[in-house]
């Protein structure tokens, strides 16, 4: 049974930082695509950042570029989400997502999904 647990979301002031952990189990994470998203209310869910299986390639919504780093620690099964300069549009639920075949930034394109974690940031 594949299973995706994040956490590290919270509430932080605009500015802050927050490292955003999601820990896999059940399949073979270092041949997986590994994504995040984020959504609000109403709204759908939107690919924020993935990494390739090595960690080497990244891929970022413009929203986010600059601010934010994904990253990946194979030997664990963990991939990360380090955000910086946290601004109060971020706020959202946060997702990990996996991919068995390939990157993309496709919501519907995931295989696996964690259950999320509540990132809230006041201005």
């Amino acid at each position: 049974q594949v299973q995706l647990v994040e956490s590290g979301g919270g509430l932080v002031q605009a500015g802050g930082s927050l490292r955003l952990s999601c820990a896999a189990s059940g399949l073979t994470f270092s041949s997986n695509y590994m994504g995040w998203f984020r959504q609000t209310d109403g709204k759908e869910r939107e690919f924020v950042a993935g990494v390739n299986w090595s960690g080497w390639i990244t891929n970022y919504a413009d929203s986010v570029k600059g601010r934010f780093t994904i990253s990946r620690n194979n030997a664990i099964n963990t991939v990360y989400l380090q955000m910086n300069s946290l601004k109060p549009e971020d706020t959202a639920v946060y997702y990990c997502a996996a991919n068995r075949a390939k990157a993309t930034t496709a919501e519907y394109e995931y295989d696996y999904w964690g259950q999320g974690t509540q990132v809230t940031v006041s201005s």
